[in-house]
């Protein structure tokens, strides 16, 4: 599968795994760990603060995909904003949007082929 047919795959993975990495986040620090502190019940936060982690690690190998297929830079700012955003509670929403706007519109309107011709070009 080529770069162009597989970019919007990997664009929807990163946002349903930016969204549902968030969630488990936000469940995390707002309500699990509250229980376990004020409440003296750890079981929210176990399972939560397990199913976070595991999908955070998956939010990663996503993410990464999807900075190299949008083009952004391996060792940019910007790319590490997006891998450590899940470790943030809130920060994946608004990283995700920042993303969207900055890169991925751009790549999914202009094909690389377009892209790479264009440089050439120029």
């Amino acid at each position: 599968m080529d770069a162009d047919r597989l970019r919007p795959v990997v664009v929807r993975a990163y946002r349903v795994m930016a969204y549902v990495t968030g969630t488990m986040l936000i469940i995390l620090c707002f309500v699990g760990i509250p229980l376990q502190v004020f409440a003296h019940s750890d079981g929210l936060e176990k399972v939560v603060g397990t199913a976070h982690g595991v999908l955070y690690m998956i939010y990663l190998v996503v993410a990464f995909t999807m900075t190299r297929l949008v083009r952004m830079k391996a060792a940019s700012p910007g790319t590490l904003i997006v891998l450590l955003a899940g470790t943030i509670p809130i920060l994946t929403f608004v990283v995700e949007r920042w993303v969207t706007h900055r890169y991925i519109d751009d790549a999914l309107a202009t094909p690389a082929s377009m892209t790479t011709q264009a440089a050439v070009s120029r």
